[in-house]
């Protein structure tokens, strides 16, 4: 029987707490694509004058050596990107658009490798005419290589900013004093993962004892690996107030 298709990818959590993502629709994915394709294009008339160069010694020397720079430069740019940007290249970060792991968790790198590198096969004949009919039929709008790496890609919707008042309740935030380290924190901290973190805060009163416990200290932990403040600063600090303060971070007024 056919699976329904939707617009929104619901994700539980084992504490019981429902994150829905809004699916990207085929024609922001193909602007996203366009722009890339700008940039690879660009990127390859600086990266084939060695293949043009060689072309004057032997012909088809040359061809192979431009096929071979096309293959590396156009994977190569989408993996780094998608891996070093949480799941952006410049077209998705312009669409904000956003790649991740279809059951919500972290993206393996093995997932954004999987994802591009059956992105050929996609776009066979043409135009990525066998990835859009993918994406037409799959519940969510999954190509090939979503598909073979557990992947989709998602929307990030601006976000509005929060009672901040609510969330610190008055306390001040000894985070600020690190701006350098925000600054990092803000840039590499995901929409979602921001969501994530504020949507748990506005919810802790609803959760179990022990889930409260075990759901702030996931999050907090993610958060460390991403920025990393000084002992003195986070020692003693419980991992709910270590949730609160990069919150206050991501969501107050520059």
């Amino acid at each position: 029987m056919r699976q329904a298709r939707s617009h929104l990818l619901t994700v539980l959590t084992p504490e019981g707490i429902a994150f829905s993502f809004h699916l990207a629709g085929p024609l922001t994915r193909f602007m996203a694509w366009a722009v890339d394709a700008a940039v690879l294009a660009a990127s390859m008339s600086v990266v084939a004058i060695p293949a043009r160069i060689l072309g004057v010694f032997s012909a088809d020397l040359g061809q192979a050596i431009s096929i071979l720079l096309f293959f590396a430069v156009s994977v190569g740019y989408r993996i780094f990107m998608e891996w070093k940007f949480g799941g952006q290249t410049l077209g998705k970060r312009l669409l904000r658009l956003r790649v991740m792991d279809a059951r919500g968790l972290q993206l393996d790198f093995s997932q954004v490798v999987v994802r591009n590198l059956l992105r050929f096969a996609d776009s066979l004949p043409l135009l990525y005419m066998v990835g859009g009919l993918a994406g037409l039929i799959t519940p969510h709008a999954q190509r090939l290589g979503d598909l073979a790496a557990g992947t989709i890609v998602v929307a990030n919707p601006v976000l509005p900013e929060p009672d901040l008042d609510q969330l610190l309740q008055g306390k001040y935030n000894s985070f600020v004093d690190y701006p350098h380290l925000t600054a990092r924190l803000r840039q590499r901290t995901s929409v979602q993962m921001a969501g994530v973190a504020l949507t748990a805060l506005l919810r802790r009163e609803t959760l179990d004892p022990q889930a409260r416990v075990e759901l702030f200290q996931g999050i907090a932990d993610r958060f460390r690996e991403l920025v990393v403040f000084p002992t003195e600063v986070t020692e003693g600090m419980s991992d709910e107030r270590y949730v609160r303060n990069c919150v206050d971070v991501l969501y107050q007024s520059k």
